[in-house]
């Protein structure tokens, strides 16, 4: 009996194995396979939206999206957070001296663009009415920037804030200006 019971535990074990080995062969020929992807894939149509989603829901963003797919910093956004994000709009980019745009967009100045894209990130959830004039924040990209009132405006470097959106991960303000590091 005792060998019996040896047998059949020996038996579901190798089976156990075998199944278990098929499984892990499988995960890895699929993990091989399958496109790799961030946050930024996550379709997610219940939740509130980060800020990625908020500029790719924007038909005013459409260059700022193609610049942070450019720079390769999407899936960067839509993590966690926290993030207050300085959104130009398509006009925006339009004061820009011609070609900037189309030149940043190269992939040989991909970090490039990424410097200047990090220099309307935060890594803080803030809304507008927090910036006080004369106030100066760190940028992701190191670099510091000064917020001004004039009225009851809100300006980040010579940037009007034309508009805010809370995303789940953050604040997006909408923004009527670039705003280059200097």
């Amino acid at each position: 009996m005792k060998s019996k019971l040896i047998a059949i535990g020996f038996i579901a074990a190798f089976t156990a194995c075998q199944s278990s080995s098929e499984q892990s062969d499988h995960q890895a020929n699929t993990t091989e396979t399958a496109p790799v992807a961030g946050q930024s894939a996550v379709e997610d149509t219940e939740s509130q939206k980060d800020v990625v989603k908020v500029a790719v829901g924007s038909p005013d963003h459409t260059t700022l999206v193609k610049a942070l797919q450019a720079a390769d910093l999407v899936n960067s956004l839509a993590n966690a957070g926290p993030f207050t994000v300085f959104a130009p709009t398509n006009k925006a980019f339009t004061k820009l001296p011609a070609g900037t745009v189309e030149d940043l967009l190269k992939p040989e100045n991909k970090e490039k663009l990424a410097t200047i894209l990090q220099h309307h990130v935060m890594t803080s959830a803030l809304a507008a009415d927090f910036f006080q004039d004369g106030q100066s924040m760190g940028m992701v990209d190191g670099t510091n920037v000064t917020f001004h009132i004039k009225g009851k405006d809100i300006y980040i470097g010579e940037a009007k804030i034309i508009g805010s959106v809370r995303a789940s991960n953050g604040f997006v303000h909408i923004i009527d200006g670039v705003v280059v590091p200097k």
